[in-house]
């Protein structure tokens, strides 16, 4: 991708305003792309979106696509295929369009149907949980984020994560599952055993568990990523 094609300025359309279409938007958006457009159905998604992106236009699906230079589809797994066809049966999807979307599961495979009218697909997931708020644009800044696209495309992809804040790392079409397992495993092993120990010391009176836990839990799974990426002297003899 040239500098050229990297700076330039993409009417970029978001279809999902859960805690992660619209924080991706806002993140583009900071970037200097134009947000032409977004989805939301429920009152709490509209409010996340007006939010996060004030200004930006609540359309249809078929409305945010054909506004659009770039789509980024930010919908639950079980959606994504479907919502791509749909699409594509009523003649929506543009040649030379971008379509990314971030599941952490699929690569660009689930995109056949828009890459078969010409569009241009990526896969992109950045590797935290988004909480749907502001917070998320920091968090951006020290997030991998995983992009799988065709060998030629992978520069717009890599180049949009970095406009995004975060650190692109390939992973291959045929990874994809094994990563979202990992990720997952990360996430909710982290989540269950957190919720599990500010349990227990609710249950002794500990006032404010989750912050009583706040700095062992950090700096602990600090540590283990530590040893994850610095073996002991030991394990190298």
């Amino acid at each position: 991708m040239s500098a050229d094609m990297r700076s330039a300025r993409l009417g970029v359309g978001i279809i999902g305003s859960g805690r992660v279409g619209p924080v991706i938007g806002a993140a583009l958006g900071g970037a200097g792309h134009a947000i032409v457009g977004i989805t939301a159905v429920s009152e709490e998604s509209r409010d996340r979106a007006g939010a996060l992106l004030p200004g930006v236009p609540i359309l249809e699906p078929t409305e945010v696509v054909e506004r659009s230079e770039l789509v980024v589809i930010a919908v639950p797994d079980a959606e994504l295929e479907s919502l791509v066809e749909g699409l594509a049966a009523v003649g929506a999807w543009q040649p030379g369009q971008l379509v990314a979307h971030t599941s952490p599961r699929y690569g660009v495979g689930v995109l056949r149907s828009a890459a078969a009218a010409g569009a241009i697909p990526l896969a992109l997931h950045p590797a935290m949980v988004f909480t749907g708020t502001t917070l998320d644009l920091a968090r951006l800044h020290e997030t991998y984020c995983a992009v799988t696209a065709p060998s030629p495309v992978q520069p717009i992809g890599q180049a949009l994560v970095v406009e995004m804040g975060a650190e692109p790392v390939i992973v291959a079409e045929q990874d994809r599952a094994a990563y979202a397992e990992a990720v997952e495993t990360a996430a909710s092993f982290s989540r269950a055993v957190v919720q599990q120990s500010t349990a227990m010391l609710a249950d002794i009176g500990v006032d404010n568990p989750g912050g009583f836990l706040s700095s062992l839990v950090r700096s602990s799974v600090d540590e283990a990523l530590r040893g994850a990426t610095t073996p002991d002297v030991d394990e190298l003899l």
